[in-house]
């Protein structure tokens, strides 16, 4: 009888000691697949302040995450150029870019698309600024004066602004006092004339707006003298990548949740200045591509 129930003790401990072990294995597959899950990266244009820029696209991931199930990220970019470039790597799965920089993004990436936009963004200007001390009230009293544009790769801190500038008479590279600064950033611009480092400049009419509500610039100072006709500019991006990495369907997925954004999203709603968001599309953008070519900032 001991002899049975010894046989019986031990079969139970090899019993045990394997559901053990499989449910080890268990919990260490579950571990390796959520190790493993394919992070869906999101990128933007460093167009503005960069603490201001984290917090917002860090809101954007986070509402992502919640509306489609994906693990999101926001990774920043150092520059322009580095944004598009980890777009075209297959990196960077999704970016809100410029006007200019999605058609580069796109040329590189030919399946990519813009899905979405701001309503602002189908009809946006640049806006030009100078010191309020100056006689300056036209394009054309802008010869002989120093200027500084935003980024080289910026729609309407470079591109846009200096189209218009041709189109009034003035050849950028010539006109000027000495060659034309490259701020970086819009909000560089404004302060660079506030300061009087330079006596004109161009940014984007958004974040003029925004810093002039918020008081980060002071308009005893500096004045808008100049509005641009409107143009298309900034834009989301997607991928060609997503479907093969995040499934079918990942691309309706997003751009579903991004126009389900509302006002109610405060840290979006204050990046973007925008309660809502819209459908666009590659096709809007063939007039900031044929303006590169134009001014040969693209081949």
């Amino acid at each position: 009888m001991k002899k049975w129930i010894s046989v019986i003790i031990l079969a139970i401990l090899v019993f045990s000691l394997a559901a053990c072990g499989q449910n080890d294995k268990d919990t260490s597959e579950s571990k390796k697949e959520t190790t493993t899950k394919e992070v869906f990266k999101i990128g933007a244009i460093p167009d503005q302040n960069a603490a201001d820029l984290d917090k917002g696209m860090t809101a954007v991931a986070k509402y992502l995450s919640e509306k489609t199930g994906m693990k999101v990220e926001f990774v920043p970019s150092v520059d322009y150029a580095a944004l598009v470039t980890g777009f075209q790597r297959g990196e960077i799965h999704m970016a809100w870019f410029g006007g200019l920089t999605s058609v580069q993004a796109r040329n590189l990436v030919p399946e990519a698309e813009s899905i979405v936009q701001r309503p602002r963004d189908a009809e946006f200007h640049s806006v030009f600024i100078t010191q309020s001390s100056e006689n300056i009230t036209k394009l054309a009293d802008l010869k002989g004066k120093s200027f500084t544009f935003g980024s080289e790769s910026s729609t309407s801190g470079h591109l846009m602004p200096r189209y218009y500038l041709s189109e009034a008479g003035i050849d950028a590279n010539k006109d000027f006092d000495g060659k034309p600064n490259f701020s970086g950033s819009h909000d560089t611009t404004y302060k660079l004339i506030e300061s009087g480092a330079f006596k004109a400049g161009a940014l984007n009419e958004a974040v003029w707006e925004a810093a002039v509500k918020e008081g980060k610039v002071d308009t005893k100072k500096v004045k808008v003298f100049y509005t641009t006709p409107a143009y298309y500019d900034y834009n989301w991006t997607i991928n060609s990548n997503v479907e093969d990495v995040f499934g079918k369907g990942t691309k309706q997925k997003v751009k579903d949740a991004l126009l389900s954004i509302t006002g109610e999203q405060k840290e979006i709603a204050n990046l973007f200045q925008t309660d809502r968001f819209v459908e666009t599309k590659n096709d809007n953008y063939k007039k900031i591509e044929q303006v590169a070519k134009e001014l040969q900032i693209i081949k």
